[in-house]
């Protein structure tokens, strides 16, 4: 084993212990008064609906029902904040899912306004994870959070969910076609990650990424 590759052994490891020990749901924040006190590291999720981030924040965590713990009525459009470690060493938020066709225009633009101003103001907030489904590539509501991002000068990724669903030769072509979107912007990681929540596919690595970037 390389020096390069036991250190990038050491970090999944500390990732696994950290990110599968304690870790708590907080609080439902509908507004930017409700915010916790910005004390650790933040890494957020954003995602269309469906994306499978729910299921991904509970890989991630070792947990079956920890995303669902803060989903109630009321809850959707809210930003939802998790406790990691003891003694803390950082927090996960839950954003609320975007591209609702359907909602109300007084919903999305609540929706934009807490997003936009939750990301310009967070100086926690060292990256967020823009969730793309592998089955459909990116879409035009993704490009738009990525914009939203790039705006506000935060450090984002993008991670493919429910790679399990199609076939590798396809995986190969989303992947490279998201590859080629970040390279388009200013503040995407060029590195695009491939998950799946129910075959545990890329999630050791996700959660190094994850201890690595609250880290730095």
């Amino acid at each position: 084993m390389t020096p390069e590759e036991a250190e990038a052994a050491e970090l999944e490891e500390r990732a696994r212990k950290l990110l599968t020990g304690k870790v708590e749901f907080l609080l439902s924040a509908p507004k930017l008064e409700f915010l916790p006190d910005p004390v650790v590291p933040e890494i957020a999720f954003a995602g269309r609906s469906n994306v499978g981030k729910s299921s991904l924040l509970n890989a991630l965590t070792g947990r079956k029902s920890l995303a669902r713990a803060s989903v109630t009525p009321g809850r959707t459009q809210e930003l939802n904040f998790f406790d990691v470690g003891d003694p803390l060493a950082m927090r996960l938020v839950d954003m609320p899912g975007y591209g609702f066709a359907k909602a109300p225009i007084k919903v999305v633009e609540r929706w934009k306004f807490l997003v936009r101003d939750f990301l310009r103001g967070r100086l926690v907030l060292k990256r967020t994870l823009v969730l793309i489904d592998s089955r459909h590539g990116v879409k035009d509501v993704d490009r738009e959070m990525m914009k939203l991002l790039d705006e506000a000068a935060v450090g984002y990724r993008l991670v493919l969910t429910k790679t399990d669903k199609i076939k590798a030769s396809e995986l190969a072509a989303v992947r490279t076609a998201a590859e080629a979107e970040a390279r388009k912007r200013t503040a995407a990681f060029p590195l695009v990650h491939a998950t799946s929540a129910e075959k545990g596919m890329g999630i050791a690595e996700l959660r190094a990424a994850i201890l690595s970037d609250a880290e730095s």
